[in-house]
């Protein structure tokens, strides 16, 4: 099997596995990921516990399991609304070009000049927290650089001899754009997202552990690794599993856009 196959298919096993193992969290976990007992107190991995328990008792699986659905849902929230906006902003900027092109790049310049994890600090510290807020901070966050993404392959595209004869032929400007360009740059996009999700998912745990994320009541990853930083001596399994699902939920997509990436014969 050639090495980009392997990626595409070794990424799109562990991707499938971990969105199982998420999705199961919404419906079923083994233990109330709050319940506290103190008898389990710093508790080791065990079959009754197979991430052990952390300094209240609580069974880290079961956190690990409805954290995990949580940064799944924001990561997946954030991606819809930053590839949407930006598509429709980039496509239509990449198309038309012009003195509004120019102003709204120099915007999305603008906005990527600055960091996202501190602009999405701003923007909590107006909004308050919560995983609503965040989905709001993070998706208008994202959409620069779907945009720029989208508009740059509209460039290449737009003067192609296909869309100098769809429009000879007086196929309309949406048609042209969405029907005629929009399929030919899935590829790059398809490429894009899987780097979006990623970065997604890495700055909603960023956020959490900063302790500007979801509330403390609701299991977050990154939240889990906040707590966890003051017993990694006492209990490093408290750390080490938030941490490994974090890892396995990015590894198994940015895995899938490489094999994509080769499949299609798009540059990296």
């Amino acid at each position: 099997m050639k090495r980009k196959n392997w990626y595409l298919a070794a990424g799109t096993a562990l991707t499938v596995i971990m969105t199982a193992w998420t999705v199961l969290g919404f419906f079923w976990t083994p233990y109330d990921p709050s319940a506290r007992s103190s008898a389990d107190k710093y508790a080791l991995p065990s079959l009754a516990h197979p991430f052990g328990c952390d300094y209240m008792g609580r069974d880290i699986f079961s956190r690990a399991l409805e954290g995990a659905g949580t940064t799944l849902t924001i990561a997946a929230a954030v991606l819809v609304i930053g590839f949407v906006f930006g598509l429709l902003i980039g496509a239509l900027c990449g198309y038309y070009g012009g003195a509004a092109d120019a102003l709204i790049m120099r915007l999305c310049d603008a906005v990527s000049a600055f960091p996202s994890i501190l602009l999405a600090l701003v923007a909590i510290a107006l909004l308050g927290r919560g995983k609503y807020n965040i989905i709001a901070a993070l998706g208008v966050l994202f959409v620069p650089s779907f945009a720029r993404l989208v508009r740059g392959e509209f460039l290449k595209q737009r003067d192609r001899d296909y869309v100098k004869s769809a429009k000879l032929m007086g196929v309309s400007d949406l048609r042209i754009i969405f029907v005629h360009i929009l399929p030919n740059t899935w590829p790059v996009l398809l490429s894009g997202l899987t780097i979006g999700f990623n970065n997604a998912v890495l700055a909603e745990a960023s956020m959490s552990y900063l302790g500007v994320g979801v509330s403390p009541t609701e299991p977050s990853l990154g939240y889990m690794l906040s707590e966890s930083q003051a017993y990694l001596l006492k209990a490093p399994w408290f750390t080490a599993f938030p941490a490994l699902v974090i890892i396995l939920l990015i590894l198994g997509v940015g895995l899938v856009g490489e094999g994509v990436r080769g499949e299609l014969g798009v540059e990296p």
